[in-house]
């Protein structure tokens, strides 16, 4: 979770030193460990030093093996010993740290180097022989990239923020990403931010600047083709167990590690192949759980749940009780102020659970991915897809185990067939009124509502479902928001479930049994998990908080709060004291939400030097 930080000049002019020394200690909470700076004439990098790895003490950035060629990475690279081979490196491999590895990965392949890289990862290099800026951002988007284009120079970070200091990066709004939070609570483009000056490098792609030009490529894209078949139910077990193992075991370079645990599959079974590599080094380590729970204010089970888990692997846990926060708490705290504009009205549970985690340790494993890579409407595409093929005893298999296991055939999700058959469109909600007018004519937004609710062109043959959702720019988004250039604190949160070996294995193998209600991760657990946890049913939380928090507060703060003269661009002006009177609709509860937040967030846009912890 290093800071990084670049800036290049294309007319030769040299490097202010002094503002890239700033710039540096901008993201120095990032990354206490150590600051360097490194410049040579019309190129400067910075970097910001966080050890979270046994490798990462003896690393040391930016960093060059021949002085020719530099990088700065903020970066985890996962598959080392593959790479290794790969790259025919012999000695002292135990000593390599990840940004020499993609520095002679870079040596060997060039641009080609990202095809081979597996991991977490952002960073700059800087290769003065072909006078070249060569930067990437990892496959998913987890690590964030950031990029201005000023004048005749191109500033980078891997934190927002960091880049509004530059001279000349101006404030201006990007009015479509502040729609579209107001609309769907995050940016919808994968590529631009909130500043109209500062651009993202997208998931999966890099970025080329030359004397001539920048250039912006796409890397790798999700894969289609896949297709993973074995004679014995047993073989998808144990590849899946394989894998998780490595997934996580990639993620677990250190001794001192926290967990988001709620109890459920996805978090219950990172936490139980956690406890197993760790207790098999046979070295000293602290694994800590934490799990935010509702005690009172709706009728939650994830205490229950998540102490069951607990129990049975000998895990610490730490409990978050969040009945006693009220919407928008502690709003005014300069923990809660965020580079972008997010939901703030629960903002201060997140803060305090991540407040925790950093008293902790500098990592923690997370359970988001279980959804999206399990996520199926039923067997009708994986069936379709076999009767095409004319696989039927392949059919007859999957179905037959499917059947053994719950005594009743699989879903066959042939609800919304039948509605596209039929050419029934889905139920799209009205356009929210409170949205500025002018605004949405400008921007054709009644017309971006309705693409959004549509039904998505079916881009995978038999994982469809989970092909849209893992594509989401929401992924990026829900990653940023995460990371410590937003929260502000020293705690890299690492997501085992987007691990590209894992994903890519998962869109192979046959949905029918084992996506279905999560039925691979259901029989993996057998013998490992409690059978309450292993069996339990997918279980959203049994009431929202949110809704029951607005019939019951004092939302006087909210509805006093003066309008920020900047939001009447965006919305009506008497939209805002609406915020307690549409609690019906949940949509519409949310979206005022966002209204109330970005009106927070407007009135403090020019306090980007945020104090961290």
């Amino acid at each position: 979770m290093s800071g990084i930080v670049g800036i290049i000049h294309r007319n030769g002019t040299g490097i202010d030193r002094e503002l890239l020394q700033r710039m540096t200690e901008f993201i120095s909470y990032r990354g206490p460990d150590e600051q360097q700076i490194w410049q040579d004439g019309n190129v400067g990098f910075g970097h910001t030093m966080l050890r979270t790895t046994r490798e990462s003490f003896a690393e040391k950035q930016p960093f060059s093996l021949d002085g020719k060629v530099w990088i700065t990475a903020d970066a985890r690279i996962d598959g080392r010993g593959e790479l290794i081979e790969k790259l025919k490196i012999k000695d002292n491999i135990s000593l390599l740290t990840d940004p020499e590895l993609i520095l002679r990965a870079y040596d060997s392949w060039g641009e080609d180097c990202v095809q081979y890289l597996l991991g977490d990862f952002a960073f700059g290099i800087w290769d003065s022989r072909r006078q070249k800026l060569f930067c990437a951002r990892d496959h998913f988007g987890v690590k964030p990239f950031y990029y201005a284009e000023v004048q005749n120079s191109l500033i980078f970070s891997n934190t927002l923020n960091c880049l509004r200091i530059y001279p000349g990066v101006s404030d201006e709004l990007n009015d479509l990403a502040i729609a579209d939070f107001l609309l769907f609570g995050y940016n919808q483009e994968f590529d631009t931010t909130t500043f109209t000056d500062i651009q993202r490098l997208p998931p999966a792609h890099y970025l080329i600047w030359t004397k001539e030009k920048v250039q912006i490529n796409r890397y790798w894209t999700l894969p289609t083709n896949g297709y993973i078949r074995y004679k014995r139910a047993n073989e998808y077990v144990e590849h899946f167990q394989e894998l998780m193992e490595t997934a996580v075991s990639d993620r677990l370079r250190t001794n001192q590690i926290g967990i988001y645990m709620s109890g459920g599959l996805d978090s219950s079974t990172i936490a139980a192949t956690t406890c197993q590599l760790l207790r098999k080094r046979k070295e000293p380590f602290d694994l800590k759980a934490f799990t935010v729970v509702y005690d009172r204010l709706i009728p939650d089970q994830e205490r229950y749940y998540s102490e069951l888990v607990a129990q049975a692997f000998n895990i610490p846990i730490q409990y978050l009780s969040a009945d006693n926060y009220q919407l928008f708490d502690a709003v005014e705290q300069p923990e809660l102020q965020r580079p972008e504009p997010t939901n703030l009205s629960l903002l201060a549970i997140s803060v305090e659970q991540i407040q925790r985690v950093a008293r902790h340790s500098r990592i923690v494993l997370d359970g988001n991915g279980g959804d999206p890579v399990f996520y199926s409407w039923g067997a009708y595409f994986h069936v379709l897809h076999l009767l095409k093929k004319l696989e039927f005893s392949q059919l007859f298999t999957d179905i037959t185990q499917y059947f053994q296991n719950h005594q009743r055939l699989p879903p066959p999700g042939l609800r919304s067939r039948v509605k596209q058959w039929l050419r029934i469109p889905p139920p799209i909600p009205p356009f929210p009124e409170c949205i500025n007018p002018e605004l949405s004519a400008k921007l054709d937004l009644s017309a971006r509502w309705q693409h959004f609710h549509q039904e998505k062109p079916l881009r995978h043959p038999i994982r469809p479902e989970a092909y849209q959702q893992l594509t989401s720019s929401m992924w990026p988004f829900l990653f940023e928001s995460c990371d410590p250039g937003v929260t502000g604190f020293t705690v890299e949160v690492r997501y085992p479930f987007f691990d590209l070996r894992l994903v890519n294995y998962l869109l192979a193998i046959p949905p029918v049994p084992w996506c279905i209600h999560k039925e691979l991760l259901r029989v993996a657990g057998k013998g490992i998990l409690p059978d309450l946890v292993r069996l339990r049913p997918k279980s959203p939380l049994a009431g929202n908080p949110v809704s029951i928090l607005l019939q019951q507060a004092n939302l006087s703060q909210v509805n006093g709060l003066a309008t920020t003269p900047t939001l009447t661009k965006y919305v009506k002006q008497d939209a805002l004291p609406l915020v307690t009177q549409i609690e019906s609709e949940r949509g519409e509860v949310w979206l005022n939400l966002y209204l109330v937040s970005l009106n927070y967030w407007l009135q403090r846009l020019k306090l980007i030097n945020f104090k961290t912890t």
